[in-house]
């Protein structure tokens, strides 16, 4: 749900029309791979052996962001250790909730927070939960965290790391009531749909920090990944479906995309197997949602249940 332009490089390990795949990893002067210690920044080498599901754009802050920032961060902003890049996580880092918020709720967590629209109109509407907004890019988590001290609330944290590192190493097994993950990049065309987020390794570390239970939302404009995000769910022995069956032929969100050709081939097929959720109503209408609407586009959720 990212909608941060695009600005200066990050730097200069890390070229910016660099693609996600070309993070580096440390190299000795005779070309050899050295280890790397938390904190240190990529520089050569593939270290990923999954292509990540972002482009890292400007981190550059000014004005009422910096200031935010500046005041703010230390308080609002989990620090974490890193291990490779600037988004990673060293896998011996746990987050504990309980001692962040200074007490035990229910843990919402958001991947892709964006802007911090949803996540603090949802903390506000909430106070009984606490929230972790997830996201990559600095001025995104920095205008966020200007969000968060103008709505007056104490219980969002945001962090800085790439998502698959969270859900698998960061935050406890069964710790998280809701994990979020609305709008995420699409990677619309073919040779690309491999760097999509949701897809069938990442429902596993999905059902890895839900409790038993939890509720796992999705939310997209784009109908070829909604298929995708349904067979993903579908296809794992994790999670049921809770609208299984559900607004099928006519009533599809997908037979409506179908239809009108807005982002495939115009087609009468049917979609027959249907499982879309209503639109989740906690999740307030962004900026974002509401010009893919203009667009005419789309759009879909999707609710699975861990079991």
């Amino acid at each position: 749900m990212s909608e941060i332009p695009a600005s200066a490089p990050d730097s200069p390990a890390t070229p910016a029309d660099a693609s996600p795949a070309e993070e580096r990893a440390p190299r000795t002067t005779d070309g050899t791979a050295r280890p790397v210690t938390p904190g240190s920044q990529a520089a050569e080498g593939t270290y990923r052996a999954q292509p990540v599901s972002f482009v890292r754009r400007g981190t550059r802050l000014q004005g009422r962001r910096q200031q935010a920032w500046d005041d703010h961060s230390d308080a609002l902003a989990v620090d974490v250790p890193r291990h490779i890049a600037d988004t990673s996580v060293h896998p011996e880092f746990v987050f504990d909730a309980a001692a962040e918020f200074g007490r035990t709720a229910p843990l919402v967590v958001e991947i892709g927070s964006g802007l911090g629209d949803a996540v603090v109109h949802a903390a506000k509407e909430n106070p009984e939960k606490d929230f972790l907004a997830v996201e990559v890019y600095t001025p995104g988590l920095a205008q966020t965290i200007q969000k968060i001290v103008a709505a007056g609330i104490s219980n969002v944290r945001v962090v800085q790391a790439n998502a698959p590192e969270v859900l698998s190493t960061m935050l406890p097994a069964g710790s998280v009531s809701e994990v979020w993950v609305f709008f995420p990049d699409p990677w619309h065309k073919a040779k690309h749909n491999k760097r999509r987020m949701v897809k069938d390794t990442f429902a596993p570390l999905v059902a890895r920090v839900l409790a038993e239970g939890g509720l796992w939302r999705l939310a997209t404009d784009w109908s070829t990944y909604a298929e995708q995000m349904r067979d993903v769910g579908a296809e794992s022995s994790d999670f049921v479906n809770v609208h299984d069956g559900e607004r099928t032929g006519v009533d599809s969100p997908l037979t409506e995309a179908r239809r009108s050709g807005v982002d495939c081939e115009v087609s009468d097929e049917l979609d027959t197997a249907g499982g879309w959720s209503p639109r989740f109503d906690g999740r307030i209408l962004t900026s974002f949602e509401n010009k893919a609407h203009k667009a005419g586009r789309v759009i879909f959720d999707l609710t699975f249940r861990r079991v």
